[in-house]
């Protein structure tokens, strides 16, 4: 017989707490209301408080502001303290933070590179790292990296970028087998082109890129940000608990096109 509350909880997540870095702006902020939608409460983290409260305001009751910059590698344990202290323990980690560098090889400085690599790796890496024993101890946890189309395709001056978002491919790899016994799932979404924008900066006045990306884009079109957050929300959810270690590509087809 249909039951529709079956169905409604395997997606729900009522009850749950979710961390996201980067939350106030872009896709975190698509992906924190699209969990609040399904029942989470929120705590999006970054580095400007002033963008992380008006973002929390627009959200509603459930979404919290938590300054917090991912470099702070060495902060990030009392970060997570904190957040226990205050909501519980997070349910939910998305990384998604990140800085991005577009330069050919010639001029991008070792620094420039290094700090593209602190910021998404090793600040992925200590958030991880500071969540997990939380985790454990609540005996589950869903663990999401927002990877990219870099991470499956090559492509000219975001050498930086491409590194960065490759490692986190194998951290999902890695982590997945390490944690999965602990009932702690670790995936990664790795978005298309998605109309924000960060965007439309990019290719304004770029037709000729645009075309590129619609042409090899089976779908003809750009993704929007609740596509991303929806993906958060189904790789988080208890429909997803048999899902660990994929970088599941959300791309209107354009890894795998020709």
């Amino acid at each position: 017989m249909h039951n529709p509350l079956r169905f409604t909880g395997a997606f729900s997540l009522n009850g749950s707490l979710a961390v996201i870095t980067g939350g106030g702006t872009g896709l975190g902020f698509a992906m924190a209301s699209c969990l609040i939608a399904a029942g989470a409460r929120v705590i999006i983290t970054g580095r400007r408080m002033e963008v992380l409260e008006q973002a929390a305001a627009s959200l509603g009751d459930h979404a919290f502001a938590c300054q917090h910059d991912v470099t702070d590698l060495a902060g990030a344990g009392d970060f997570v303290s904190q957040v226990v202290k205050q909501h519980g323990t997070p349910d939910i980690l998305v990384n998604n933070a990140g800085v991005h560098v577009k330069k050919p090889i010639e001029e991008l400085s070792v620094e420039d590179f290094r700090s593209v690599m602190t910021t998404h790796v090793e600040g992925a890496f200590a958030m991880t790292q500071a969540v997990v024993p939380e985790m454990k101890a609540a005996g589950k946890g869903s663990i999401l990296f927002i990877a990219s189309m870099s991470s499956l395709l090559g492509m000219p001056n975001i050498l930086a970028y491409t590194a960065a978002k490759s490692a986190y491919a194998g951290m999902v790899r890695a982590l997945a087998v390490e944690l999965g016994p602990s009932n702690i799932r670790v995936n990664a979404i790795a978005p298309g082109w998605i109309q924000t924008p960060m965007l439309d900066q990019a290719l304004s006045g770029d037709l000729r890129r645009k075309e590129k990306i619609l042409s090899r884009t089976p779908q003809n079109r750009f993704g929007s940000p609740d596509d991303i957050g929806w993906s958060a929300v189904f790789l988080s959810s208890p429909a997803a608990n048999f899902i660990n270690g994929v970088v599941l590509p959300v791309d209107g087809g354009a890894s795998i096109g020709f």
